[in-house]
């Protein structure tokens, strides 16, 4: 364990967590190729733990959009999207406590990963076909039904390699959304859905580690922040202008890739 590791492990988390290429399938794979050592529990402590500050990007990201009295705020729209926001976060909430334990045990590994890479990948350049009209153009556009329709669609997220935002953010668009109102509301609903995630899994995994390891996931946790922000910032410019292929594109590489390394017995 080592603090060159820690920083890239929370770079990593900060680069993918926000981007539709799946931050746990990254941390999967990386983790099989560096893995952190440290005492018993501290592996996924750190991989929970330093999701937080990825959350807290976020929030200050949007802070004038999330806020219902931050100065010059409209109250009344920021509150219906906090409840079209907790309907969207409803379903993956109820699935979550019921499957989280088996599907650890059964998918969280690199095969999944670099299948549902691959799959995720197809859906959004299948996505990206020419001519496509959004219906809302906005995310204040999108309504309660589509934001839990939204919300059954990050249900499949559930399953690593498949990401919450690429699940999202694909469910949005098929829904009619435009690119930046179904990234946006992909990053206001990654809010209570990561932040709930992160204590549930505190809450089960324990938080007996010493002093110096707590130290160490500052230190991750500090990289995930800032990286994290720099890649909400960018991505929001970038989808004004252009799509989403090039992760469709990335996400196949990789799973093939992956899939290659197995083969080659990794």
């Amino acid at each position: 364990m080592s603090l060159i590791k820690v920083l890239l492990f929370g770079i990593v988390e900060g680069l993918t967590e926000f981007l539709p290429v799946s931050s746990t399938g990254h941390m999967i794979v990386i983790e099989r190729w560096l893995t952190l050592g440290g005492s018993l529990g501290f592996a996924e402590t750190f991989m929970i733990v330093i999701q937080l500050p990825a959350i807290l990007a976020v929030v200050l990201y949007f802070r004038a959009r999330l806020f219902p009295f931050y100065p010059g705020a409209d109250t009344p729209a920021v509150l219906r999207l906090w409840f079209k926001i907790a309907v969207a976060f409803l379903p993956a909430a109820v699935l979550g406590l019921l499957f989280d334990d088996i599907i650890e045990e059964w998918f969280f590994n690199p095969l999944s990963v670099s299948v549902a890479l691959i799959i995720g990948g197809a859906v959004l350049l299948l996505l990206e076909r020419p001519g496509r009209a959004p219906r809302y153009e906005r995310v204040a556009d999108i309504g309660f039904g589509i934001a839990l329709v939204i919300g059954l669609f990050q249900c499949l997220a559930m399953m690593p390699g498949t990401s919450r935002s690429a699940a999202t953010i694909i469910g949005a668009m098929v829904l009619g959304a435009s690119r930046p109102a179904a990234a946006e509301f992909s990053f206001f609903l990654a809010v209570p859905t990561m932040l709930g995630a992160t204590v549930f899994k505190t809450l089960k995994s324990g938080l007996d580690l010493s002093g110096g390891e707590w130290l160490l996931i500052g230190a991750g946790g500090l990289a995930s922040f800032i990286t994290a922000y720099l890649v909400v910032a960018a991505f929001m410019h970038y989808i004004q202008r252009r799509d989403f292929k090039p992760f469709g594109y990335y996400r196949i590489a990789l799973g093939a890739l992956i899939l290659f390394l197995l083969w080659m017995g990794w």
